[in-house]
């Protein structure tokens, strides 16, 4: 369902003083969210930006509980603020990466980076208008229920949904057999 189905439904029985105050809501969680992502790619500090990391996932999860998907807000606190969030924070450490500002990780290649981010945007723009166009949603979606995405998740997705866990799992034993080769 996309967000803007997902935000008339959620608004439908609102009055226009609701709507503003929701609306309120969402334009300070997207700020956060802005900010804490400029900061997070910006820091000179690993852990910082592990926190602004965590910032955003945490605007994102209030979006989400603002929309009225209150599944897929507790998934994203869930799989996002817990476990990536641990397994970030447990790699950071097991590296033994600098706690502090690191000088040496800023370069001059910055137009490189610029350059790729431009083209990468044209790209996924030239693909979204071509696989969509002038395509408008139906107006008579329902919403998905909690019940039928759990059940798509164990039923229909349960093998990719292993095969995610098996590679958290190796990427989370890989960083422990990385860090004691000392």
């Amino acid at each position: 369902m996309s967000l803007s189905l997902l935000a008339q439904e959620t608004t439908a029985g609102l009055s226009d003083t609701e709507v503003g105050v929701v609306n309120g809501f969402f334009a300070v969680l997207a700020i956060v969210a802005i900010i804490a992502a400029l900061k997070m790619v910006t820091s000179n500090n690993v852990v910082h930006a592990a926190l602004y990391l965590l910032v955003v996932f945490s605007a994102v999860a209030a979006v989400y509980v603002i929309l009225g998907a209150e599944f897929v807000a507790a998934t994203q606190v869930l799989i996002y603020l817990g476990a990536i969030m641990v397994l970030l924070l447990f790699g950071v450490m097991l590296t033994r990466a600098k706690i502090g500002a690191e000088t040496d990780l800023d370069h001059e290649q910055r137009w490189i980076g610029a350059l790729v981010a431009t083209g990468m945007l044209a790209v996924m723009a030239f693909s979204l208008w071509e696989g969509f166009g002038d395509d408008e949603l139906p107006a008579n979606m329902a919403p998905q229920r909690t019940q039928a995405v759990s059940d798509a998740i164990f039923s229909t997705y349960i093998v990719p949904f292993e095969a995610l866990s098996v590679l958290l799992l190796a990427a989370l034993i890989g960083a422990v057999v990385v860090a004691r080769r000392d």
